[in-house]
C-alpha cells in the first residue's frame, strides 16, 4: 500500500521547476532528479507502472521524497549535479571521472584573455560559472566578444601578431596585440566583462538601453538594432545562467502560517546553489518572524564556518550585534544579483510549510480517529508498537517503535534480543520484550506511552496485559493488531480487553485511524526484520567456538591449529582436548558438552 504521506504530498505538490530527492525508509537519498514540472514528474513515479527494471526497483524502495524549487530548469540541472556528487545516490548514474561543468575565465596576462575552461582551476585566473553546457558557454563568449571586443585568441597566436588579425577587421576584437587600443581602455573593457559576469551589470544594461533609445531618436536604426541585439544577448546570458556572482553566501527565508514557522536555508557556493535545508522551530507559536529568525541565526551558525554573507528575508532589530557575533555580513535588502535566490528560498519555505501543515493536520485527523475508535479522553500523543521476528525460531528479536503525534521518533526506537525461550514461542517473546521495556521505564519513573500496540492476536495481547499488571501499570491502553483474511492490508482487526471482556473493532480499509495504526505496525515490522537479519547473519558468520565462554581468540587458534578444523574439534574427547595448550579439564568438558547439545 502506498505511503499515505506520499499521497498527501503528491496531491499538493508545486508545479514549478526544481529537483526531487527520493528517500528510503532510513531517510537515505537513493535518487536525485530534475523536473520542469515537479508535480507531474514526481507523480509519474507513483502512478505509472510502465518503467524500466531499474526504475521499478527504485519505486519499491521509495518511502518518502523531498523537493527543492528552482527558478529555471538550468538551475535545476546545476543543482541536480551538485546533489548527485554530494549524496552519490544508489539509483543515479554515477561516473568516476565525470566531466565538470564549463566556466568562463579571464586570464592574468598583460592583455587578459577571455575563454572557456573545465577541469582544475588556475589560482591566478578569475572564473565565472558554472555553465550547464559547453554550448551555452560558447554562445555566451560569442555574445561577449561582440559587445566588449576582448581578445579570445590563444597566447601563442597573440604573441606572434605583427598586424591585426581578421577578428579586428570584422569588429570582434580591439587588437591590443598591436596597440590598436590603449592599455587603460582595454583594462576598462575587461573590467566591464568582469562586472557583467559577476552579475553586477545593471549599469551596463542601462547604458546600452539609453544608447539604443538615442540612436532610435536620431533615426540611426542600424545602430539601434545593434544595441538591441547586444541588450538581448546580455539578458539571454543572464536568463540562461541566473546570477553569476562568485561569492559564497547563505540565503535564509522564513514563512509562517497557522502559528507554524518554516525557515529555509539555501546554500550558495561559488555562485552555485548547492543545496537547502528546512527547519520548523518549536515553542515559537506567538513569536514574530523577525524574532524567530533572530533566535535561529546564532543557534544555527555559532561555532560553524559561517559564509561571508547571509541574505535575510526579514529585517532584524539586532542586526549589528549578530553581524559582530557571527563575523559575517547580513543583507536584508538584496540587489537584483542576489534577490532571485531570496525569492527561491521564500518559495521553498512556503512550499515546505504547506506540505508540513498538510501532514500535521492529517496526523491530527488520524489521531482524533484513533481517539474516537478507542474511546480515549484525549488524542494519544505517544504510541508504541511491538513486533517479533525470527526464522523457524532462530535469532529471535523484538522491536519497539515510538511515534509522537503520529510521527516516528527514531531516537527512541528499541530492539531486544530474546533469550532463554523455546524457539518459535512468540508469546514468551512478547512477554519478555514488554517486561524489559516497561519495567525499566517504571523503575526510572519515566513517562509512559498512551497506547501500546501489539502486532498479533489475543494470545500476544494477553501476554502484554499480564506483564503490565505484574509491574503495576494501568495507565497504558493495550491494543492487539490482528491480521485480516489473507493477511491483506486494510483488513486488520483491533483487539482490546477491558474488565476481562474482549472487544474486536473492524474499521474500513481507508479509515484515517487504521491507516496510521497500520503505518506504526508496518514500521515495527520493518525494524524487527532489519535487526533479526543482522543477528542471523552474525550468527551464521560466527564460529560455534566463539559462543563458548572462556574460549578466546588465542585458545580458538590453538584448538584449530592442533585439530586442523572445527569438525575434528567436535569429534574430540575431553582427554584429547586437554592436550591443547591452555585447555584444562574444566574448559575441555565445557567445549565437549557444548558440541553435544
Amino acid at each position: 500500500m502506498q505511503n499515505q504521506n506520499i499521497k498527501i504530498k503528491l496531491k499538493n505538490l508545486a508545479k514549478e521547476p526544481g529537483i526531487y530527492k527520493m528517500l528510503d525508509k532510513s531517510g537515505n537519498v537513493i535518487y536525485v532528479g530534475k523536473a520542469k514540472n515537479l508535480k507531474n514528474r514526481v507523480s509519474n513515479y507513483f502512478i505509472s507502472s510502465n518503467h524500466n527494471k531499474k526504475t521499478q526497483l527504485l519505486q519499491k524502495n521509495i518511502d518518502d521524497f523531498s523537493i527543492i524549487i528552482t527558478k529555471t530548469e538550468t538551475q535545476a540541472l546545476l543543482l541536480e549535479n551538485e546533489l548527485i556528487k554530494q549524496f552519490k545516490p544508489k539509483y543515479n548514474i554515477l561516473l568516476k571521472d565525470s566531466k565538470s561543468y564549463p566556466y568562463i575565465y579571464i586570464s592574468n596576462d598583460e592583455h587578459p584573455r577571455l575563454g572557456m575552461y573545465r577541469g582544475k582551476k588556475n589560482k591566478n585566473y578569475h572564473y565565472f560559472g558554472p555553465y550547464p553546457s559547453s554550448h551555452i558557454a560558447r554562445d555566451a563568449l560569442a555574445l561577449l566578444k561582440k559587445i566588449f571586443k576582448v581578445r579570445q585568441c590563444s597566447n601563442s597566436f597573440y604573441r606572434a601578431r605583427s598586424r591585426p588579425c581578421l577578428e579586428y577587421q570584422i569588429n570582434l576584437c580591439s587588437a591590443p596585440c598591436v596597440g590598436k587600443i590603449s592599455n587603460n581602455k582595454y583594462e576598462q573593457d575587461v573590467d566591464m566583462v568582469s562586472l557583467f559576469l559577476n552579475g553586477k551589470a545593471s549599469k551596463l544594461l542601462n547604458q546600452i538601453s539609453q544608447k539604443m533609445k538615442k540612436s532610435s531618436i536620431n533615426l540611426d536604426f542600424e545602430a539601434a538594432a545593434k544595441y538591441r541585439d547586444q541588450l538581448i544577448g546580455l539578458r539571454t546570458i543572464q536568463e540562461r545562467h541566473g546570477s553569476q556572482f562568485s561569492s559564497d553566501m547563505d540565503v535564509v527565508s522564513i514563512a509562517t502560517e497557522a502559528e507554524v514557522h518554516c525557515i529555509e536555508v539555501v546554500f550558495v557556493r561559488g555562485g552555485r546553489q548547492v543545496g537547502s535545508e528546512s527547519f520548523f522551530p518549536k515553542n515559537a507559536k506567538n513569536d514574530s518572524c523577525e524574532d524567530v529568525l533572530g533566535a535561529f541565526l546564532p543557534l544555527y551558525y555559532l561555532g560553524t564556518n559561517t559564509p561571508k554573507e547571509i541574505v535575510l528575508s526579514h529585517k532584524l532589530k539586532d542586526k549589528a550585534i549578530l553581524e559582530e557575533g557571527l563575523s559575517t555580513r547580513l543583507i536584508q535588502s538584496p540587489r537584483v544579483d542576489k534577490k532571485h535566490y531570496l525569492e527561491m528560498a521564500t518559495l521553498n519555505a512556503k512550499e515546505n510549510l504547506k506540505q508540513h501543515l498538510l501532514l500535521k493536520f492529517t496526523k491530527i485527523k488520524q489521531l482524533e480517529g484513533i481517539q474516537k475508535t478507542l474511546a480515549l479522553k484525549t488524542i494519544p500523543k505517544v504510541m508504541e508498537c511491538f513486533d517479533i521476528s525470527h526464522t523457524m525460531g532462530e535469532a529471535t528479536t523484538a522491536s519497539c517503535v515510538v511515534f509522537e503525534m503520529g510521527l516516528p521518533k527514531l531516537s527512541n526506537y528499541r530492539q531486544f534480543n530474546i533469550k532463554d525461550i523455546t524457539p518459535g514461542d512468540d508469546y514468551a517473546a512478547v512477554n519478555q520484550a514488554v517486561y524489559r521495556r516497561y519495567s525499566r521505564l517504571h523503575e526510572s519513573k519515566k513517562e509512559m506511552p498512551d497506547i501500546v500496540f501489539i502486532d498479533g492476536g489475543l494470545g500476544q495481547l494477553n501476554q502484554a496485559i499480564m506483564v503490565m499488571n505484574s509491574i503495576g501499570i494501568d495507565s497504558v491502553m493495550l491494543v492487539g493488531v490482528a491480521k485480516g483474511e489473507g493477511r491483506k492490508a486494510g483488513l486488520e482487526t483491533l483487539i482490546t480487553v477491558e474488565d476481562e471482556k474482549v472487544k474486536k473493532i473492524t474499521l474500513p480499509p481507508y479509515d484515517p485511524a487504521l491507516l496510521l495504526i497500520n503505518h506504526i505496525r508496518d514500521e515495527s515490522h520493518r525494524f524487527a526484520i532489519k535487526n533479526h537479519r543482522k543477528k542471523r547473519a552474525k550468527k551464521r558468520t560466527q564460529s560455534s567456538l566463539e559462543l563458548i565462554k572462556g574460549v578466546g581468540l588465542s585458545k580458538r587458534s590453538a584448538l584449530l591449529n592442533y585439530f586442523g578444523g572445527l569438525q575434528e574439534i567436535q569429534k574430540a574427547s575431553i582427554d584429547e582436548l586437554q592436550k591443547v595448550v591452555g585447555i584444562n579439564y574444566k574448559l575441555a568438558t565445557k567445549i565437549n558438552e557444548s558440541f553435544k547439545k
